[in-house]
């Protein structure tokens, strides 16, 4: 029996995995493999999972906690894909606050699991206004110190750095941080695409589909900084039921969401990490709207659109930012209340949780393939 393919996919929080990992899925469709793939987050209720369902991909969601403290959970995850749909390469996307994946997920999979799985090399995706922040060639507001050090780990650890976006970048600025990346990450090697135009791909999935993860990564990584970061950034999923006597334009209300949440952030100095929502109709067209804002000084972009007005549908929101989970609650609160009172909308929460994540307890971690 040959084995399947593992795809790990990482990058900080609006990277734009999840647009790349929908590419990477058609692509593989194509050339006649089934994919699987496989969401995770720190609570439930993702927009990921929403928006990977509505392309006929069959998904797992793995909440409570990233792959590295989740480990067997993914174990099981991908074993309930093979008995379902019988993947030939399984798609993982992990938590965007997440790192050291290589030592707690890639090695401990290829060391237990070595008979079930090829391992693909990690990829690392960043959105390029972000980078170029952090390392220092752009001004513009940025996370703190900590919060920067898990992003820099990521970066780190991954044997393909992927610029995405970067049909946002003039030439000279994409070269510019390409030598940034190469510079501060040498044992990477640095690609650029654009998962929303679809340009410049074909090079990085032949990468991940055809070459094997390295054995010797060996990243350093103080546990305590790793944990006091990611306990500084905010995360709230929320679903809500909405519905009114009058169909209403869907595209229209998660836009104006979406700018009502960023201007109270704005307001608070609060960087934004990732603001996602989607909304489904309830009818039989299987439609999805996907809106995205990845920082604070950038347009709400709708990745998918409904044809036409909806009466009722379900709402799906995740917000990650740092800030205090209730300071992000009065937020998305306030903005929910003021748009269904401007357009006359009935809307009920389902459910709502806020929190920020627990310190990371890996299952496993191990410096090389084969040592624990």
């Amino acid at each position: 029996m040959a084995k399947a393919r593992y795809i790990m996919i990482g990058g900080f929080l609006g990277a734009g995995k999840s647009t790349a990992i929908l590419r990477l899925a058609h692509y593989l469709n194509e050339k006649g493999l089934r994919v699987g793939l496989i969401t995770n987050d720190q609570g439930a209720g993702l927009v990921d999972t929403a928006m990977l369902h509505s392309h006929g991909f069959p998904v797992e969601e793995i909440a409570g906690g990233c792959f590295c403290c989740r480990f067997n959970s993914l174990v099981e995850a991908a074993s309930r894909l093979s008995k379902e749909s019988r993947p030939d390469v399984f798609i993982a996307e992990p938590v965007g606050s997440c790192t050291d994946l290589v030592a707690s997920v890639s090695y401990p999979l290829s060391r237990i699991y070595g008979d079930n799985f090829t391992i693909a090399p990690l990829s690392v995706l960043v959105d390029p206004a972000r980078a170029m922040r952090i390392l220092g060639l752009e001004s513009g507001r940025a996370f703190s110190s900590k919060v920067t050090y898990i992003y820099r780990k990521q970066l780190e650890e991954a044997d393909l750095i992927v610029i995405n976006k970067c049909d946002l970048l003039e030439k000279p600025g994409l070269e510019s941080l390409r030598q940034a990346l190469g510079s501060n990450f040498p044992g990477a090697e640095v690609l650029a695409c654009s998962a929303r135009c679809g340009t410049g791909l074909d090079v990085w999935f032949q990468r991940i589909a055809t070459c094997e993860l390295g054995g010797n990564h060996r990243m350093e990584l103080d546990y305590e900084v790793y944990a006091e970061g990611e306990a500084l950034l905010g995360w709230l999923n929320c679903t809500a039921e909405i519905s009114a006597t009058e169909a209403f334009e869907g595209d229209i209300l998660l836009t104006a969401l979406a700018a009502h949440i960023q201007g109270q952030l704005n307001s608070k100095e609060i960087e934004i990490a990732h603001l996602k929502m989607t909304l489904s109709p309830h009818d039989e067209s299987g439609e999805l709207a996907v809106i995205n804002l990845v920082r604070n000084d950038y347009v709400p972009e709708l990745s998918q659109s409904l044809s036409d007005p909806l009466q009722s549908g379900q709402l799906i929101l995740n917000l990650r930012a740092e800030a205090s989970p209730e300071e992000l609650r009065t937020a998305v609160i306030a903005a929910l209340h003021h748009c269904s009172e401007i357009a006359h909308l009935t809307l009920t929460i389902e459910h709502l949780e806020h929190f920020r994540p627990a310190k990371p307890t890996p299952t496993h971690r191990m410096t090389r393939i084969g040592t624990a």
